[in-house]
């Protein structure tokens, strides 16, 4: 995947982490080759997380990720802080960059400690390996300023086993060469000139197992099934939105799913989604419930998140919930009165980041679920879009 096509949930994201001065700025650029952050010998130039998506060979696509110092001081020190850790929740790879001058801190050890309850791989860069006079077991030797250690330290980078890597989408599901109807409604809420994430992801899954996709709007999908023949697709899968009608043309007997659902599946969360999907008949008049999203396109009249679904709510249950909404990388750490979490797909997101949110939300005993299964459920099609997922089916009845 090069750079120009790759999002971010599907990029390598690295972090650099460590004290202020200890050089993750300057050990950034030269893993780089670029100039990315501001470098200076004053304690705390690097105030905000910087971004910088690249090519690293032998790498492929890469955002690194410069924090703030973990010993910043003061009260806007500890908001800078805050933004470091925040970052824990975003990456794949972490680079804990030290002094070795002046050896770990307390600060290092416990983020350390973080790395491995959260099981973000690691290491350790002995920066300024230049002035040092010994060495550190645990570690690598690098210096930013001369060059040495760099190559091998993205080496070891390299060796970092990224999440979903190998992950398929559906295409696991079917044997090659089987035939996939994709159904992509183009209507306000698709993004100009072209198509959203999901579908581009699942297109792209079925070509690489050597399959076929066939890409129709709606509209033309009963006489695409005419001309195709029923007995030769292997399955539907549609936009959740047109969900309804779909499900109206296709016959019975040709497997039926949506882009959301195999989003769900494929960021770990398809069980938990069912689950929670069904707790919204248990919801109480004047219930809250968040609608989160992990991107932030513009918001317009029918958006799914904030018209459709909750109209759609408000005609199965026959209730008027009170709603809030979250966008991008913005979650609530306090769940307050939240009685529902209803998840967009999650394509925008690493894995790593939809299952802390989920993780977090179920914690504070919370029902967590997503827009295409929660547009099942209320349609009355969830069982036949899990059809796929017999044992996960079997959870609407139980």
């Amino acid at each position: 995947m090069s750079l120009s096509t790759s999002t971010r949930s599907a990029r390598f994201n690295l972090g650099f982490f460590g004290l202020r001065n200890a050089g993750k700025s300057s050990l950034m650029n030269a893993f780089s080759n670029q100039e990315i952050s501001i470098v200076s010998p004053v304690k705390g130039t690097t105030t905000d997380p910087v971004f910088k998506t690249m090519e690293i060979l032998p790498i492929g696509p890469v955002t690194l990720i410069d924090t703030p110092g973990l010993d910043d001081e003061g009260e806007l020190g500890e908001m800078r802080i805050k933004r470091a850790k925040d970052i824990l929740k975003r990456i794949d790879g972490a680079i804990l960059v030290v002094d070795s001058e002046k050896g770990k801190g307390k600060e290092d050890e416990a983020l350390l400690e973080q790395f491995r309850k959260l099981s973000i791989p690691y290491v350790i860069a002995y920066n300024k390996s230049d002035l040092a006079n010994g060495k550190y077991d645990d570690g690598i030797m690098v210096s930013a300023r001369t060059g040495e250690g760099v190559d091998e330290l993205k080496r070891i980078v390299s060796t970092f086993e990224k999440e979903g890597n190998d992950k398929k989408i559906v295409s696991d599901l079917f044997p090659k060469k089987s035939v996939y109807i994709l159904v992509t409604p183009i209507d306000d809420a698709a993004p100009k000139g072209r198509m959203i994430l999901p579908q581009q992801q699942v297109i792209r899954d079925v070509l690489d197992s050597d399959s076929i996709a066939i890409v129709l709007k709606e509209s033309e999908l009963e006489e695409g099934i005419r001309k195709i023949g029923k007995e030769n697709i292997a399955i539907v899968i549609t936009d959740s939105q047109a969900f309804s009608y779909v499900s109206s043309v296709v016959p019975d007997d040709v497997l039926l799913t949506s882009f959301s659902i195999l989003m769900a599946r494929y960021k770990g969360f398809l069980q938990t989604a069912v689950k929670g999907a069904r707790k919204i008949m248990d919801l109480k008049e004047g219930d809250e419930i968040l609608m989160a999203e992990g991107c932030t396109h513009h918001r317009q009249c029918g958006d799914i998140g904030r018209d459709k679904i909750p109209n759609l709510i408000k005609k199965v249950t026959g209730k008027n919930f009170k709603y809030s909404f979250s966008s991008g990388v913005g979650y609530p750490e306090d769940m307050g009165n939240i009685k529902l979490v209803i998840h967009c797909g999650g394509c925008m997101l690493l894995e790593k980041e939809v299952q802390n949110r989920m993780k977090r939300t179920l914690e504070s005993g919370i029902p967590f679920t997503n827009y295409g299964t929660m547009l099942a459920y209320l349609n009355g099609i969830l069982k036949r879009s899990l059809e796929l997922f017999p044992d996960i089916a079997a959870l609407i009845d139980g």
